[in-house]
């Protein structure tokens, strides 16, 4: 089918930091599949395209395309390595970057947008649409408590004041339907403070949300009743469209066939996402627990800089240690021979966890990852939290025990069972989270049908 005999344009923003654009894309790849006679537009940042499209295989379907918008850094800029910069000149371009490609491509194909499908950070986007006459549908990629908190967010600094959560770290939100088990300690910086632009961002986020179409989640039913419960009263229409398979990677190192040559749950696979390392005291210490205990492990680590100061330890331990830059960690963590996710307990990694049915040793940094590690360790019980929140030989040697061997290792691994059971469920034929899934095709090709 031709560009011009499809019907239908659907838009979809990327915010284009850390582990956001993928799961975006992998959305629009799996409603292009659905719908083959709608067309859908990628819009993302050069450097971010660059990094995302390669592994895309966008050459597969026909009516999908990428465009590159401006990232806000103005020409020959100098950045300073503060991480929080480079989302801070992105959220000053927004949305006149956006509206200008958008502008730019429906000049070029004459298709008019007929939904926009968005990062659910991209709250300017419920505007664009209002003013386009198209559906907004608004891509959370995290898990519903996190949401859940940012809905909340009046109500958290009322009730615990101006800094409230740093003189009160070990209060819990039981004011908060299904949230009890979450402390103030661990809620992101950019919740309790608003003086920041992308904390500004995420607080217009959170006012934009309830006059969405939809709002999908990379989640499932069940998965924390009482938080989506909740949720369905203050937004028009959740879709748990998760867990979402990624389209598989390629094993280029050999991980699937190393794992192969190890006994059942005896490895310890370890990866900290795309954003970040742990500092050089945390990586020597997780490296002397894992030598001391002699447990082979399979580390995904790409931060060159940081590579010279653990060579001696991956020397030590190459006959029991595999070290690769990139891992298939979905088709990782489902190999028999994993025994434990050593994670920063990001919310994809969470899910691909209890998918492989892995349980996890949680080292959290920024954002919704702290939120993570409670539901993990308090809520669910299929993981732990490192001890004093930071990776010491001592603390990581005792999880290490707890969650390889012995009674508490084998209720986690129960426990994480029952998610999983619960999450395949959701993904089965008459499941919810296929049945949401063919509702949010039916919006998206629905509203093509306005043109």
């Amino acid at each position: 089918m031709s560009t011009e005999q499809k019907k239908g344009h659907v838009v979809a923003f990327a915010f284009p930091f850390g582990s956001h654009p993928t799961p975006l894309l992998h959305l629009v790849q799996r409603l292009a599949a659905a719908a083959p006679g709608v067309n859908f537009s990628y819009f993302n940042t050069a450097e971010s395209n660059q990094k995302v499209l390669p592994t895309a295989d966008l050459k597969s379907y026909d009516n999908i395309k990428a465009y590159d918008v401006e990232d806000g850094a103005p020409k020959g800029y100098v950045f300073s390595g503060n991480p929080l910069e480079r989302i801070e000149l992105f959220v000053k371009s927004t949305p006149d970057n956006f509206r200008r490609r958008l502008e730019e491509v429906v000049g070029e194909t004459g298709l008019k947008a007929s939904c926009l499908l968005t990062d659910a950070f991209l709250w300017f986007s419920v505007d664009m649409a209002a003013e386009l006459g198209i559906p907004w549908v608004a891509f959370w990629t995290a898990g519903p408590a996190p949401i859940s908190l940012h809905m909340y967010t009046d109500v958290i600094h009322s009730r615990l004041g101006q800094n409230g959560a740093a003189q009160n770290q070990d209060q819990t939100l039981d004011f908060l339907p299904g949230l009890s088990a979450i402390h103030a300690s661990d809620l992101p910086h950019e919740l309790l403070h608003l003086d920041q632009p992308f904390s500004r961002l995420l607080y217009d986020m959170s006012l934009a949300l309830p006059r969405a179409t939809a709002v999908v989640l990379n989640s499932f039913a069940g998965i924390d009743p009482d938080v989506e419960t909740d949720l369905k009263s203050k937004l028009k229409k959740i879709l748990n469209v998760g867990p979402s398979p990624p389209p598989p990677g390629i094993d280029q190192d050999g991980c699937l066939s190393w794992l192969s040559s190890h006994a059942a749950a005896s490895i310890a696979y370890i990866s900290f996402g795309t954003m970040l390392t742990p500092p050089p005291p945390e990586l020597l210490a997780l490296a002397e627990a894992l030598e001391e205990k002699q447990i082979p492990y399979l580390w995904s680590f790409r931060d060159d800089s940081k590579r010279q100061l653990l060579q001696r330890f991956f020397e030590k331990t190459e006959s029991v240690g595999k070290v690769v830059e990139w891992a298939p960690q979905t088709r990782i963590l489902a190999h028999p021979s994993v025994g434990v996710f050593v994670t920063h307990c990001g919310w994809n990694s969470v899910v691909e966890s209890i998918m492989g049915g892995v349980p996890m040793i949680c080292r959290p940094f920024f954002g919704d990852q702290m939120i993570n590690r409670r539901r993990v360790q308090d809520v669910w019980w299929i993981g732990v939290g490192v001890e004093g929140g930071v990776f010491t030989k001592s603390g990581m040697m005792t999880a290490l025990d707890v969650v390889m061997s012995g009674g508490e290792g084998k209720k986690m691994r129960e426990n994480i069972g029952r998610l999983r059971e619960c999450a395949s469920r959701a993904v089965a034929e008459n499941g919810s989270s296929t049945e949401n899934f063919e509702s949010l095709v039916d919006i998206v090709t629905s509203s093509s049908h306005q043109e």
